[in-house]
C-alpha cells in the first residue's frame, strides 16, 4: 500500500500566515511535514508561492475556497479568478470549506445551497481541477430523515465531486469516521485528521477521543492518498502541536 502524503492546513497557523505566508511554508517544512494546504495566498503571486513551495520540497495539493453565498451574482466571477490562480500555483484539489448550512432545517432550503456547489463543481472540474467539498460537525445534521452530507453527496456526481471528510467533525457529529469513510470508499483521496477532547475543545492528532490508531488503516484502506492535519487550539504554540501531530505519523511509519 502506498504510503499517503503527509500535510497540514495552514489554518492552523493564521495568527502568522496574515503576516508571514512565506516564512511559514519554510517553518513547516522544517518540521517535517510533506505538503500544506492553504487557506488563503494573502496578497502573494503564485509563482512566489511556488518557488518558496519547490525550494523547500513541499507539496500543494489542494486549498480551501470560499464561496461567495452572500453574493451569488459574483460568485462564479469570484471562483473563475480564484480557479486562475490555482493552475497558476499547481494545485489538483479546490476544496470548498463550508456552506450555510448550519441552521437549514427543510428540504427545500438545500437546493440552493446544493446548486452553488454543483455549479462550482462543474466550473472547476472544467478547468481541469478536482474539486471537493469539507465538512464540519453540522452537515451531520439531518434533514428529512438524512444527514445534510449525503444529500449532498448524493446531489452531485462523485466524477464531480469528492468527499474531503474532516474525520474529528464527523466524530463530534456523533458519527464513526470509519463508518464514513467505508461507506464512500473510492471517493475520499483527501481527508482532514483533526483530534478532539471534549466536545468541541482540539487538541494534537492520537490525544484526543477520535481513535486515530483505528481510523487511520481504515482512512488507508478507503484509497486517502493525502492526509491534512489541522489544528485550532494550542496549549503552547501552532508550530509546536504541528510537530506533535506529526509523531503520531511517525509512530505509524509514515513519515
Amino acid at each position: 500500500m502506498t504510503k499517503p502524503v503527509i500535510g497540514i492546513q495552514l489554518y492552523t497557523f493564521r495568527d502568522v500566515t496574515k503576516d508571514d505566508l512565506l516564512g511559514t511554508i519554510e517553518r513547516v517544512a522544517k518540521i517535517g511535514y510533506e505538503a500544506v494546504e492553504f487557506a488563503g495566498y494573502f496578497g502573494h503571486p503564485a509563482k512566489e508561492i511556488r518557488k518558496v513551495l519547490d525550494d523547500n520540497g513541499l507539496k500543494a495539493p489542494s486549498a480551501h475556497v470560499g464561496l461567495n453565498f452572500r453574493e451569488p451574482d459574483k460568485f462564479e466571477d469570484d471562483l473563475k479568478r480564484e480557479i486562475e490562480y490555482a493552475l497558476e500555483l499547481g494545485l489538483e484539489y479546490m476544496i470548498t470549506p463550508s456552506a450555510p448550512l448550519r441552521d437549514v432545517s427543510a428540504e427545500a432550503e438545500l437546493e440552493p445551497i446544493f446548486a452553488m456547489i454543483d455549479r462550482a463543481s462543474q466550473l472547476v472540474t472544467e478547468a481541469g481541477l478536482k474539486y471537493g467539498y469539507h465538512n464540519h460537525d453540522f452537515e451531520f445534521r439531518t434533514v428529512g430523515g438524512k444527514t445534510i452530507i449525503d444529500r449532498l453527496l448524493e446531489r452531485i456526481p462523485a466524477e464531480r465531486l469528492i468527499a474531503q471528510f474532516d474525520l474529528g467533525w464527523v466524530h463530534v457529529g456523533g458519527y464513526s469516521p470509519t463508518e464514513y469513510l467505508q461507506r464512500y470508499k473510492g471517493r475520499v483521496p483527501i481527508v482532514h485528521f483533526k483530534d478532539f477532547v471534549r466536545g468541541r475543545e482540539d487538541t494534537e492528532i492520537g490525544r484526543g477521543a477520535v481513535g486515530y490508531d483505528s481510523v487511520l488503516p481504515a482512512a488507508l484502506e478507503a484509497g486517502v492518498n493525502t492526509i491534512i492535519v489541522e489544528q485550532e487550539q494550542f496549549a503552547s504554540s501552532p508550530f509546536e502541536s504541528a510537530a506533535i501531530s506529526l509523531e503520531f505519523f511517525k509512530k505509524h511509519g509514515l513519515v
